[in-house]
């Protein structure tokens, strides 16, 4: 037994060596770096977002993947790092001057512009519903199932978000979006 070996560890399912992390996360990176990317509301943070998911999900890699869906064990992780990130950020960063022009890495470089600063504009965990939905395209019992909510919750969310989301954007642009 190496010394990176903890005793008592259950030796069965695959190992991140086996090659089927690389292979999962080779498949999936742009899946959740649109979602990750989506969830942050900046390309930056959100690329920072899902490579820290991933490196706790290798960590994990033997257990999630013999006995789970990594696959929702990621969407969990992104959504619950995001809200624990959201919770860190609250606190303002007061500066004596205010900047002369805008920071151009401030500016976002997604498609679709509109869309992402009406998605900034809803509550996260409407967000957070309508990125799970329409971008990671899960059902409204995998959205509950990784935010840990009833199905209603979910429904009532995604209703009020496309509502808000109906009011900031034209109809049209909206519905070629979410299709």
């Amino acid at each position: 037994m190496g010394p990176w070996r903890v005793r008592g560890v259950n030796d069965q399912g695959p190992t991140p060596t086996d090659g089927s992390y690389a292979a999962f996360v080779r498949a999936s990176w742009g899946q959740y770096l649109r979602t990750a990317r989506l969830l942050t509301g900046d390309p930056d943070h959100g690329e920072e977002l899902l490579q820290d998911c991933l490196v706790k999900l290798y960590v994990r890699w033997r257990r999630v993947a013999g006995r789970g869906d990594p696959h929702a064990y990621l969407r969990r992780m992104l959504v619950n790092a995001r809200v624990s990130r959201w919770r860190r950020s609250r606190r303002e960063d007061l500066v004596w001057d205010a900047p002369d022009q805008e920071d151009p890495r401030a500016l976002p470089r997604e498609p679709h512009e509109q869309l992402r600063q009406a998605l900034l504009d809803l509550p996260r965990q409407q967000r957070a519903v309508v990125v799970l939905r329409h971008y990671a395209d899960l059902t409204e019992q995998e959205v509950a199932t990784t935010l840990g909510c009833s199905v209603g919750t979910v429904k009532s969310h995604h209703a009020r978000a496309i509502k808000r989301l109906r009011a900031l954007l034209k109809n049209h642009e909206l519905e070629t979006i979410l299709r």
